[in-house]
């Protein structure tokens, strides 16, 4: 029989305290090195140069499912020209970036490629003291 010195919880808030947290901008560092990073490595990904278990760690479950996908896409489409995986050349032209609320960014990336200029679109949230990217996607 518990004693009545201890304290009773219901469930719902015990749920509470072991969901993932908020965290606030002020408590997180600076939100720019991270932005460059997933946007080269999300390049680096699609190019099969990268695994994507390598940015899994600052990804959430969607953009990290649609990342495999578009990777499994392209490697079926070199294999179909027999080609392989190689390095791609890129320079990070120009990183914009805004916080339309506390504990989150949205950043648009612009890189240019020999062919191409690309763009990737990030949304950063404060989650567990740390950023994590809920949405990625390359254009």
């Amino acid at each position: 029989m518990p004693s009545s010195a201890t304290p009773r919880h219901r469930t719902y808030e015990i749920q509470d305290m072991f969901a993932p947290q908020r965290t606030s901008s002020a408590n997180l560092p600076n939100p720019t090195p991270l932005l460059a990073t997933l946007a080269g490595g999300a390049l680096e990904v699609i190019a099969g140069v990268r695994d994507v278990d390598q940015l899994a760690r600052w990804l959430a479950e969607e953009p990290y499912s649609r990342l495999v996908l578009r990777a499994n896409l392209a490697a079926r489409a070199r294999s179909a020209r027999s080609q392989t995986a190689k390095q791609p050349i890129y320079h990070l032209r120009r990183l914009i970036s805004s916080s339309p609320a506390d504990g989150i960014v949205e950043a648009t990336a612009i890189v240019t490629m020999p062919v191409r200029t690309r763009a990737v679109a990030m949304r950063l949230e404060g989650i567990d003291g740390r950023w994590r990217a809920s949405s990625l996607t390359v254009l």
